[in-house]
């Protein structure tokens, strides 16, 4: 049986979306093994997620409900240019959810998403209110004493780097670095994965390899948990500029441009920590159809 699905991207963050709000098809993609069959990509249709769009849970005022897996088949509580490219699919396809500001139930919460339309009335760009970033040690979650994790000291495969821990319903390590260009990406490549899986993160966490050019401008490298390297995270950017106002290192109350390797993205921190807005593109790549139970049977083979 054929499964209609819609391949997007936010800045080459890219996903299926499928909406299931009629019910799961037979076989299901929504399990570990559906995931890690669709998005590989070499053998698969390829993509660092799927985006499954569900109705909102019982007592819960939200619009429609996201869920989130992984490419390693994982569940992801949050996905700050997923949540953009759902945003813009359910705005496109659906006349009944084309209203200037949709309610997306997350694991993280309902999160506001505004759309700005083109000149085709599609939507065009996303501004996203993340919600209160968590910077307690227990809500990230990150095991240690109680309190804040600002430019903590934190050794890596032999090389000492200091994090700043933040949680955007997901959790994150933070890491400023001196380094730019091709030895900011390796960095990112060689300590991306010791930093995700460390003992101290018991759910595991994204890790963030950033450089500040200016107090309004940082570059951005990201290992994401369950992915690997992106080419754009937005609750990363999130988190990496709330990193930025807890260090002193960039404002908060200003907007502020993180610059990944997909292209800008645009990131304000409240003044008393309290909300993130998150702003950016969201593309839609093309229409298709997969038969899942032939690639799942292929992958059993």
């Amino acid at each position: 049986m054929a499964l209609r699905f819609a391949k997007v991207h936010g800045l080459g963050n890219d996903f299926l979306m499928m909406d299931f709000r009629g019910g799961d098809p037979a076989p299901t993609p929504a399990t570990p093994a559906g995931a890690i069959a669709l998005c590989d990509r070499k053998f698969g249709v390829g993509g660092d997620g799927l985006l499954i769009a569900r109705p909102a849970s019982a007592g819960v005022a939200a619009d429609v409900r996201m869920q989130i897996l992984n490419s390693d088949g994982s569940e992801a509580e949050m996905c700050g240019n997923g949540i953009r490219a759902f945003a813009k699919h359910m705005y496109d396809h659906d006349a009944a959810l084309r209203r200037p500001v949709l309610q997306v139930e997350t694991l993280a919460g309902v999160l506001a998403c505004s759309i700005t339309t083109g000149a085709d009335g599609k939507a065009a760009s996303v501004s996203v209110e993340m919600g209160r970033p968590r910077l307690e040690r227990a809500e990230i979650p990150m095991l240690g004493a109680a309190g804040r994790v600002i430019d903590e000291p934190l050794e890596l495969a032999g090389r000492g780097f200091r994090v700043t821990g933040v949680s955007m319903g997901n959790p994150h390590a933070v890491c400023f670095v001196g380094e730019s260009g091709a030895e900011q990406r390796a960095l990112c490549e060689q300590y991306g994965p010791t930093l995700e899986r460390h003992p101290a993160f018991p759910k595991k966490t994204n890790a963030e390899f950033a450089h500040v050019v200016s107090d309004t401008e940082i570059v951005l490298w990201v290992f994401e948990r369950g992915c690997g390297i992106t080419s754009a995270c937005g609750t990363g950017a999130c988190a990496t500029a709330v990193a930025g106002a807890l260090t002193g290192r960039t404002p908060a109350g200003r907007e502020i441009t993180l610059h990944l390797p997909g292209g800008p993205m645009w990131i304000t921190v409240a003044k008393d920590l309290s909300g993130v807005r998150m702003r950016g593109p969201a593309t839609h790549v093309y229409d298709a159809e997969v038969d899942v139970a032939a690639l799942l049977g292929e992958r059993a083979g």
